[in-house]
């Protein structure tokens, strides 16, 4: 009973460290990227790039070396312009949403202005969501402190929600719980229309395999949910767990569903153990006759006194008749 207790102790202890491990990389990934200089490293890249593009030379498709003493090009915003948004960021709240929230744990963290979904509910600061049916409205033309108040007077449970909402939203353990690639592609795609530009998915799943086991599954994931217009910010493989942050670079999904199954792409090893489940299952249930039920007991009784040739593999004195089993593929033979 005392090994039972200790048993139970260590297992709580391991999944309360595995939960603070979640929630502190997600944190400190946000502040990476909103007060850290992430994001503003991030536009920095894309400018490059748009720069190096604008000086491609059509007729021969040749890429210029770009001047180092060149400026880059704001993309329309000036340099106090995203000083400002990171200041608007670093002094107000970070709007979070947190898909499948269950307890709620972001709300501890006072950078974040939470709001925690879950279909079933843990606690009463989680409003009742079933996300995949969620309604996404017109984003809200009002200024911050107007989309904060509205956010802390939602009605629970949370049937609609305008978009372009949030500056982050989270799917921590989330994705692997669908049974179908599809249902997880919809998720990605309603956080998509969540997010602000330049918004956050973060996506954490579960894996607990050595660093390069699931190295094609990350891949194919990346490719799926970059197709909807996000670009990967972050991936740190954790010893139980992938972490994965997404920028949104796009207003509008730009998901190409001809040319390639996107969908397919966000698939889980448990996705193809389902034919193998079903035989597991059937062999699992199956149901012996009575002669068998009657030989094998007679097998039993019989094991304490007969002597056993293991040459010949035969019992020496059995005196107990066999059966022979009527199997209907021997009959048809």
């Amino acid at each position: 009973m005392e090994k039972t207790l200790i048993c139970i102790s260590t297992k709580n202890e391991e999944e309360m460290a595995s939960q603070w491990q979640e929630e502190f990389a997600l944190y400190n990934v946000c502040r990476e990227y909103f007060q850290n200089g992430g994001k503003r490293k991030a536009l920095e890249k894309d400018e490059k790039r748009a720069l190096l593009a604008s000086k491609t030379t059509p007729a021969l498709n040749v890429p210029q070396t770009p001047k180092i003493e060149d400026p880059l090009p704001n993309l329309g915003l000036t340099n106090h312009e995203v000083m400002t948004e990171e200041f608007l960021h670093s002094l107000g709240k970070i709007r979070l949403l947190d898909v499948g929230s269950c307890f709620n744990p972001f709300l501890k963290f006072e950078e974040f202005l939470t709001v925690g979904i879950d279909i079933v509910p843990a606690v009463e600061s989680v409003y009742k969501c079933d996300f995949l049916n969620l309604q996404i409205q017109q984003p809200l033309q009002l200024a911050q402190d107007a989309i904060d108040a509205f956010l802390k007077q939602l009605k629970n449970p949370i049937d609609s929600l305008p978009g372009e909402l949030f500056h982050v939203v989270v799917f921590s353990l989330l994705l692997s719980y669908f049974p179908s690639p599809y249902q997880r592609w919809i998720c990605c795609k309603k956080a998509h229309e969540l997010l602000v530009l330049n918004g956050l998915l973060l996506v954490i799943t579960p894996d607990s395999s050595h660093q390069n086991r699931r190295a094609m599954m990350m891949k194919s994931w990346k490719i799926a949910i970059e197709s909807l217009g996000f670009k990967r910010f972050k991936y740190s493989k954790f010893s139980h767990m992938h972490l994965m942050a997404f920028r949104k670079t796009s207003l509008q999904t730009t998901s190409d569903l001809v040319s390639r199954n996107y969908p397919g792409m966000l698939y889980i090893p448990q996705d193809f153990n389902s034919i193998e489940d079903e035989e597991y299952s059937s062999t699992a249930c199956y149901v012996r006759s009575d002669t068998e039920d009657e030989q094998l007991a007679y097998g039993f009784m019989e094991l304490p006194d007969a002597p056993y040739d293991s040459d010949s593999g035969e019992s020496q004195s059995s005196s107990i008749p066999f059966y022979e089993l009527e199997d209907p593929i021997l009959l048809l033979s």
